[in-house]
């Protein structure tokens, strides 16, 4: 058995009536639905229409929200349907960045992950999903895809259908009849200013209070919007050639918009995740970069001992961010005890976990042990280290929904922090006298190196070509709209050229501590400036 649905838009009226069955049958809280239908108008009154598109999970057969969620809470069950477990899920919300069909949220009564189920409570008594029971025109049809008897067997095989974003290899099971890209892909439809009943500028749940505006901007009253290449365009309401060419070119693209969509979810993921990466790169580059300053003789048994113990801390600090995210942070353990391996999220958790156990074991064996047996440890120590620092980049390659972080010189980015957070961090143990001042050369040294290593990766960005759509907004986002004074004063300037400038004309102390300062302040908001801009393209 497979079940799935088709969506007949020849016959949806979009009256809601499926949102309202849905959340009578689940009791899902205002402001967040498992399925919504979405409006999108097209052209100029009289010359004009409006289009119905019923939005809900997929259940796909390679579900990227069952393998990136940490402790099974979501799972494939054996007749297709994609269903949940809200008892063991943590809140981490990978779930939301994994799912391309923005089909997943926040219950903010159990602040646990929560989408459709297929009414799975009525569809194990013979009985139609709920939304399938109240359609007035019949437009949802569920049923078994393989069962050529069955009436959703019959559609698919005499009708021409369309599936949300196939590109992800998800194999989705929600089929569209007369689906119009104009509102199965969301950025030919730019999100409008103001939505028909839903002007809903806040979050719910775990984003109530937070703003959820990110995409949205002011524009003056002497503007107007028109479309062009699927995108909404603000441009001044005058009369030169120029604006009327692009007004022109609006009118043979239907002018498309949005006028009615579920509410922004707003930034899943934020500082918390933010802090973490830079926590453990912190960490793992301190060691590192200490054992291998030691095998020139220049670092007592000592000083590593107190390089060790400040990777201890940053690595405690990683992991107070990363309960700090979690909605439901006295699950934490259920990573460890009820761990599902597919999910980079438990091999991170195993992989910090190994590594402060080995970090452990090397302060004992300082104390208690020959010098080889403390040798051979540091030597374990650097493989963990380096898996410590690059298995983010293996976690965002697992949140399909997010094109940007799809990205294969990620785990190179955050190499390249671990090398400028330690590097920085050891330049001011040294100036706290906690490390010799002798060794301040080898930190400028990896300092320096560590500083150009990232603004090479930089350009390399800004010059290879993205693959998709949703990542080279993504990319704009950073580098040339919205965050781009950020990006240009915060990480090329103060977190890049100035720190170089002090480093290389500096012979104060002062300078080399503000420099270290800066260059771990352009780190993190470089970081920061990567997990939020990918979550600021519409999904649905």
């Amino acid at each position: 058995m497979k079940l799935g649905f088709v969506i007949d838009n020849t016959k949806c009226i979009g009256c809601h009536a499926c949102t309202v069955a849905c959340k009578a049958e689940h009791d899902v809280p205002i402001g967040v639905n498992r399925t919504w239908v979405k409006y999108i108008e097209k052209g100029k009154f009289p010359d004009s229409r409006r289009l119905f598109s019923v939005m809900r999970c997929n259940h796909c057969d390679d579900a990227p929200c069952a393998e990136i969620c940490p402790t099974s809470a979501l799972y494939t069950r054996s007749d297709g349907i994609v269903d949940f477990n809200n008892e063991r899920c943590i809140g981490c919300k990978a779930c939301m960045q994994a799912c391309p069909y923005d089909s997943l949220y926040i219950d903010p009564n159990s602040q646990t992950a929560a989408k459709c189920n297929y009414c799975s409570q009525r569809t194990e008594v013979g009985l139609e999903p709920a939304c399938v029971n109240v359609c007035p025109t019949e437009a949802i049809i569920s049923g078994d895809m393989e069962n050529p008897n069955s009436k959703i067997a019959k559609i698919l095989a005499r009708e021409q259908v369309s599936s949300r974003k196939i590109e992800k290899g998800t194999k989705p099971k929600l089929f569209y009849v007369e689906g119009d890209q104009s509102s199965l892909v969301p950025t030919e439809s730019a999100p409008s200013e103001q939505y028909l009943w839903s002007e809903q500028s806040k979050g719910v749940g775990h984003f109530a209070g937070k703003s959820s505006g990110d995409n949205k901007k002011e524009f003056p009253a002497t503007h107007e919007v028109i479309a062009e290449k699927g995108e909404q365009v603000h441009v001044p309401r005058t009369r030169d050639p120029f604006t009327m060419l692009k007004k022109a070119k609006g009118v043979l693209k239907e002018n498309i918009r949005r006028v009615y969509d579920s509410p922004n979810k707003g930034v899943q993921w934020g500082w918390e995740i933010t802090g973490y990466i830079i926590a453990k790169a912190i960490a793992s580059g301190v060691v590192s970069l200490a054992f291998l300053v030691s095998l020139t003789g220049r670092l007592t048994a000592g000083e590593l001992l107190t390089s060790t113990l400040a990777t201890l801390f940053f690595l405690a600090v990683t992991g107070l961010f990363l309960i700090l995210d979690l909605d439901q942070p006295k699950r934490f353990l259920y990573v460890i005890f009820r761990p599902h391996f597919k999910s980079w999220l438990v091999k991170g958790a195993y992989i910090i976990s190994a590594f402060g156990a080995m970090l452990g074991l090397w302060v004992f064996s300082y104390f208690l042990l020959p010098q080889p047996v403390t040798f051979l440890i540091s030597l374990l120590l650097l493989p963990l280290a380096a898996l410590t620092t690059i298995y983010t980049a293996f976690l965002l390659g697992q949140a399909k929904a997010r094109d940007f972080w799809q990205n294969p010189l990620l785990a190179f980015h955050m190499g390249i922090h671990a090398l400028i957070g330690g590097a920085a961090v050891l330049m001011l143990l040294s100036l706290a006298g906690f490390i010799s001042f002798f060794t301040i050369a080898f930190w400028n040294f990896f300092l320096i190196a560590g500083i150009l290593g990232h603004l090479l990766l930089i350009a390399l960005e800004r010059v290879m070509p993205h693959p998709t759509v949703d990542a080279k907004k993504a990319s704009d986002i950073i580098f040339k709209k919205d965050y781009k004074n950020h990006f240009n004063l915060g990480v090329l300037f103060l977190g890049s050229l100035l720190p170089l400038v002090l480093l290389f004309l500096s012979s104060g102390l002062l300078g080399f501590a503000f420099a270290s300062f800066l260059a771990i302040g352009g780190i993190c908001l470089s970081t920061h400036l990567w997990v939020k801009a990918p979550q600021l393209i519409p999904l649905s």
